[in-house]
C-alpha cells in the first residue's frame, strides 16, 4: 500500500483515495473537504464533509473522482499530513496522520500544536 504525495506535502494513501472514489461515485460527483477547526479535546478538531467543489480560497488535489478541497486557513495545519482510511471492527472512518500536532486525543479527531 503506497501512498500518493499532493501538492503542498499531503499525502492521500491508496486506502483513502478509493474510498473517496467510491463516496464520490454515490455522491454523482463532488470532492473531499477537509476543514480544521477550533475545538475538540486537544484545542482543534478535523472535519471530513462532502463538498459540490472548491470556493474562493480552496486548494483542490487529486485526480478523477478522488477529489479533495481545503480552505488555504486548514491548509497551514495540514502540510505534510497524510490522509487514511481505517475499515476495522470500531468502524470504518477516515484519518489524518499529522506531523504538525504536538499532541493529539484518543479518538484521532482532535490535536493540538
Amino acid at each position: 500500500m503506497g501512498d500518493t504525495l499532493l501538492q503542498d506535502g499531503i499525502n492521500v494513501s491508496e486506502d483513502a483515495a478509493a474510498r473517496i472514489s467510491d463516496i464520490m461515485a454515490g455522491e454523482g460527483g463532488g470532492r473531499l473537504r477537509i476543514v480544521v477547526t477550533g475545538g475538540g479535546c486537544s484545542g482543534f478538531q478535523y472535519h471530513f464533509t462532502v463538498d459540490e467543489g472548491p470556493e474562493e480560497g480552496d486548494v483542490e488535489y487529486g485526480t478523477g473522482v478522488a477529489r479533495i478541497v481545503i480552505d488555504d486557513i486548514s491548509l497551514r495545519y495540514l502540510a505534510g499530513s497524510t490522509l487514511q482510511f481505517v475499515n476495522s471492527l470500531e468502524g470504518s472512518y477516515f484519518t489524518l496522520d499529522n506531523p504538525n500536532a504536538t499532541s493529539s486525543c484518543g479518538c484521532g479527531t482532535s490535536f493540538a500544536i
